[in-house]
């Protein structure tokens, strides 16, 4: 065998993250440890995402069986092979404690590397890693479906030009410009060379067309602006055209504020919707809530109350100070908005297997999903239904994904070139003071 062909030991997380994780490593050979097969047979009895991707992994080894043994190591259609390893086969490391399972995974890529194979142990579990690390094995997260946050797609660029090219275009709806090569959906700030603060804000119409701004989409339901990001986002939240929107942003940027805004405008002003399905994941990931009193809506409650807070911020008139009555009065505006079912709170385990039409769809805490948990909710879309993800990548509840990894930064950056896409990173906090500096400094 070639001294290139490397041994990828996978972690029981890998295939419960992505179900195709075994085709993943192209021409070589993916081990599995029995503990590995042991750990994917307790979850695949789950009615969740991580219980859909054990049985998927199942039954494709299932297949894989009845080509050949696995103890040897079937081929795959990508030239690479899975075999599956039994710890009792292995030896031991001194500093390994076998009744962990952890250990035993690593107990079978430890044996591999003391036959001189070349070794590497993937997982999403940081401390799993960590002990592979002073086991003296490679190490790797789980690279596929991963994009470099730093480097992600803002939605939005600054260019200097000519005072007198900046004048020009406010004589005129649209504006061929050379030498770039705009996203779909894409906004720039126009700055004058001589003067910074000579600006027009205007949205790529085609890679080298730049359109003005909709006067139309300057508020929805009374809730306007506070930066140019505010202002781009109610662009994206209010165009028909645009039919999914991310937006990425700390707490207090006003991702669900204008989300949820930009949905009542456009379901009982505009009537374009017939009714708006709002949805976040239950934290922690994947839990049922049957420990929970109550009924689903009960239930529900609890997690959607960031919601219920937003919505009936907008209802009312926005005050700083308000009286009790005031209060009572817009809470009953909210209720009665959930029992006429023009708004829907929905967990996004009921979300499977529906399909959505003509709603404005809205996922808050969309950075706590996986990119296929992602693809599964987007799938859901019907005619005339529009898909809003919201969510901040630096707060991940999700303890195997990150900033990288997780379902909403894919998904910005998978679409960015699609004319039916459009995405804007608010950075500023709208909420208060206190909220700016928590998010800045904390």
């Amino acid at each position: 065998m070639a001294s290139s062909h490397k041994f990828f030991v996978l972690d029981t997380n890998v295939l419960l993250h992505n179900a195709e994780a075994l085709s993943s490593f192209g021409d070589n050979s993916v081990v599995l440890p029995m503990t590995v097969i042991e750990e994917l047979d307790k979850f695949k009895s789950r009615s969740d995402e991580l219980g859909r991707n054990a049985r998927m992994v199942v039954r494709e080894l299932d297949a894989l069986r009845q080509k050949g043994h696995l103890d040897e190591g079937v081929k795959m259609e990508n030239g690479g092979s899975v075999m599956i390893v039994l710890e009792h086969e292995t030896s031991k490391h001194p500093s390994l404690n076998l009744a962990v399972p952890d250990n035993r995974i690593l107990a079978v890529a430890y044996t591999l590397l003391c036959q001189k194979k070349k070794v590497i142990f993937v997982s999403k579990d940081i401390n799993a890693r960590l002990k592979a690390d002073a086991l003296g094995l490679e190490v790797q997260d789980f690279e596929k479906q991963k994009v470099n946050f730093d480097e992600l797609y803002s939605g939005y660029r600054e260019i200097d030009v000519p005072g007198a090219l900046l004048e020009s275009f406010f004589q005129s709806e649209e504006m061929p410009v050379e030498g770039f090569n705009f996203y779909p959906n894409e906004f720039v700030l126009l700055k004058d060379e001589a003067d910074p603060k000579h600006t027009a804000l205007v949205k790529a119409s085609s890679a080298s067309t730049l359109t003005r701004l909709n006067k139309q989409y300057d508020s929805a339901w009374q809730i306007r602006s506070r930066s140019k990001e505010q202002r781009i986002a109610l662009e994206l939240l209010l165009d028909p055209k645009i039919e999914i929107v991310t937006l990425v942003g700390q707490a207090g940027t006003g991702k669900t504020l204008l989300a949820l805004a930009a949905a009542l405008e456009t379901t009982l002003n505009l009537e374009r919707y017939e009714k708006i399905l709002v949805s976040r994941p239950i934290i922690p990931l994947g839990k049922d809530l049957g420990y929970m009193p109550g009924d689903k809506d009960e239930k529900l409650r609890h997690w959607m109350q960031p919601i219920f807070d937003n919505l009936t911020y907008i209802l009312g008139d926005h005050r700083a100070k308000s009286t009790e009555k005031d209060e009572e009065s817009v809470r009953k505006k909210a209720e009665q908005l959930l029992k006429d079912h023009v708004v829907e709170m929905e967990a996004l385990t009921y979300i499977r297997g529906r399909s959505i039409s003509n709603q404005y769809v809205i996922v808050d805490e969309a950075q706590n999903l996986t990119p296929h948990e992602v693809k599964t909710i987007v799938s859901r879309a019907g005619e005339g239904t529009k898909m809003v993800l919201t969510g901040d990548p630096y707060q991940i509840d999700n303890p195997y994904l990150d900033s990288s990894s997780n379902g909403l930064t894919y998904t910005v950056e998978r679409l960015k070139e699609l004319p039916i896409h459009g995405h804007i990173t608010l950075r500023k906090s709208e909420r208060s003071q206190l909220a700016g500096v928590a998010a800045e400094y904390l």
